[in-house]
C-alpha cells in the first residue's frame, strides 16, 4: 500500500512539473490522437501531452482501482530520448519520471 501512496505522489509530481515547465494545455488532442495505437502516441502528439492525457489518467486509474500494475514502466528512458534537446530545461521531469520508474519495477 505504501508503494501505491508513493506512486501518486510522483503522478501529481509529474503534473506539478509539467505545469512548471508551461507544457500542460487546457485543450484535448482530438479523439483519433487519443485513439493511437502507438508506443507513447509519438505518431499524434508530443511526448507531454502523452504524458498529461493518456499516462497520468490511466495511471492514476489503476491506482484509484486498486488493479494491478505494470512490472516495469521505462518511461523515463522514453523521456530522455524526447526530451533530449531539452534536457537542461527538463531536468525535474527526467528525475521524477525516472523515480515514478523505480517505484512502479519495486511494486512489481
Amino acid at each position: 500500500m505504501a508503494v501505491r501512496l508513493l506512486l501518486a505522489q510522483q503522478l501529481l509530481l509529474i503534473e506539478a512539473e509539467l505545469r512548471q515547465l508551461d507544457w500542460w494545455t487546457a485543450t484535448s488532442p482530438t479523439a483519433e490522437a487519443l485513439a493511437s495505437e502507438q508506443p507513447f502516441a509519438v505518431d499524434s502528439m508530443a511526448f507531454e501531452q502523452w504524458l498529461q492525457w493518456l499516462f497520468l489518467p490511466r495511471m492514476q486509474q489503476l491506482l484509484e482501482l486498486g488493479s494491478a500494475l505494470p512490472s516495469a514502466c521505462g518511461i523515463a528512458p522514453m523521456a530522455e530520448m524526447v526530451l533530449a534537446e531539452r534536457a537542461y530545461q527538463a531536468r525535474a521531469l527526467l528525475q521524477v519520471l525516472g523515480e515514478f520508474d523505480r517505484l512502479i519495477t519495486g511494486a512489481a
